[in-house]
């Protein structure tokens, strides 16, 4: 029978704390890349002029398409050939996952743009407020609102995501937990600890995530996915 071991655990914490630091770093860096160029990208896909919304449209499509390990070996391996320049392991997972989650927070504020009733479009533009005034002081207020849960949904998956980041050697709390396994050959007790690490940052947020979606559907404000 198996005998459990967790004293490799504080043996290795300094090790599993540098992993962490790695995934919230890269987790952080990729939103904060990720959600504005997700508004941009769907100002673009909403545009009036076919010329950029098409390309546009299927840009965002290719890349919720594509696995995001695929992207990760494209940046890390195929895109130094292209500029001429290695990139580190970091850089690499935060384009990918920054990319990734654009295109997916882009599809969220199309959607909820989408959502408001056309004639609050038309009110506004009889005003002779700008399309951008439009957005900035009619739409986006009403829509975000509408938007929170699918954005917080996605941002979930973002940092579900990042364990894959260890596949080009990225120093995140996956990286660091496998080289503490293969060194104390105790995988089961850390791989253990790390799935509970992660269960811990994410179920209280999927809790919160739910527990909005209903009090939204109780005042009667519709969501979009």
């Amino acid at each position: 029978m198996y005998e459990w071991d967790f004293s490799v655990i504080p043996m290795n914490a300094d090790l599993l704390i540098m992993g962490l630091y790695g995934t919230i770093k890269v987790f952080v860096s990729a939103f904060v890349i990720g959600f504005p160029s997700g508004l941009i990208l769907a100002l673009m896909r909403l545009s009036r002029f076919k010329i950029i919304s098409i390309p546009i449209g299927l840009f965002i499509d290719f890349l919720r398409s594509t696995p995001a390990l695929i992207l990760l070996f494209w940046f890390f391996f195929a895109f130094p050939i292209i500029i001429g320049l290695m990139i580190q392991a970091f850089l690499a997972a935060t384009l990918t996952l920054a990319i990734v989650a654009a295109a997916f927070y882009a599809e969220i504020f199309r959607a909820g743009i989408n959502s408001i009733e056309r004639g609050q479009w038309e009110s506004a533009s009889a005003l002779g407020m700008t399309r951008l005034e439009l957005l900035r002081r009619v739409i986006l207020p009403q829509a975000i609102k509408r938007m929170i849960p699918a954005f917080l949904e996605r941002t979930i998956e973002l940092l579900k995501t990042t364990p894959l980041m260890a596949a080009v050697a990225y120093s995140d709390l996956l990286f660091q937990a496998m080289d503490i396994a293969q060194k104390t050959f105790r995988p089961l007790e850390v791989l253990t600890v790390v799935a509970g690490i992660y269960f811990m940052m994410i179920y209280p947020t999927s809790l919160g995530v739910r527990k909005l979606e209903r009090k939204l559907a109780k005042s009667g404000e519709s969501t979009v996915h």
